[in-house]
């Protein structure tokens, strides 16, 4: 029962990120607003709000990439890993299931991610996630800097929106780019966008364990708890 309250934590999570993000993406078309920072804003608040809803219970991962990291980092078992995939995956799935539901295939075709060139987008891709991992990886751990990481992690996820969205979409996630390839039935690059992110995760995850060492009193990945995004106690 608890492993189910995480996964659906994680689906949960993930269709709030992708739902959301998505009719970002689709409102500043139709309101011709600066599309750029709208959807940086779009997802980067998405993320905020999906880690305050669900973050808790599950350690607010969202995405593979996330969660492979951790689990090259000892901080997910691997049937875990496994569930929070297959988790992953349905929410961004759902998350465009649910905008078909107000809008067209086309509109939801739309909100896909496309790069301006296939080596643009996988090396892209691959830089920002392990950045972006990068920073989930050492604020979820280090006491330091742990209170700020509610905001650290969206506003490093609005920054690889802001610095990528003309040249490879901005996705740094599998179940981001999944969902409205397979509603929208758009498939072009959609291979970057697997290959990219999840080689980014692992480098991110082995950069961080050379620099930082193993984390400090962390039991066996098979019999903890994921690591999860907190405040830090009262004083």
């Amino acid at each position: 029962m608890e492993n189910m309250r995480k996964y659906v934590a994680e689906l949960l999570g993930t269709f709030t990120l992708v739902f959301v993000g998505s009719l970002s993406i689709l409102a500043a078309v139709r309101l011709e607003e600066p599309i750029h920072v709208a959807v940086a804003l779009g997802f980067g608040l998405a993320l905020l709000a999906g880690l305050y809803a669900f973050g808790e219970l599950s350690g607010g991962h969202f995405n593979p990439a996330v969660s492979l990291a951790m689990f090259l980092d000892r901080r997910l078992a691997a049937n875990d890993l496994v569930g929070y995939w297959v988790a992953q995956l349905a929410g961004g799935v759902l998350a465009s299931l649910a905008v078909l539901a107000a809008f067209s295939r086309d509109d939801v075709a739309g909100t896909a991610t496309t790069a301006s060139s296939a080596w643009d987008g996988l090396w892209l891709e691959l830089l920002l996630t392990a950045i972006f991992v990068a920073v989930i990886l050492q604020s979820s751990r280090s006491e330091r800097v742990r209170g700020t990481a509610l905001l650290a992690i969206p506003l490093a996820l609005v920054g690889v929106h802001l610095a990528a969205i003309p040249f490879s979409g901005a996705s740094v996630n599998p179940a981001r780019t999944l969902g409205p390839a397979l509603v929208g039935n758009e498939w072009g690059d959609v291979w970057i966008y697997l290959v990219g992110p999840l080689a980014g995760g692992a480098i991110a995850a082995f950069v961080h364990r050379f620099l930082y060492g193993a984390p400090e009193l962390v039991p066996d990945a098979e019999t903890r708890e994921p690591e999860r995004i907190r405040e830090p106690p009262p004083a």
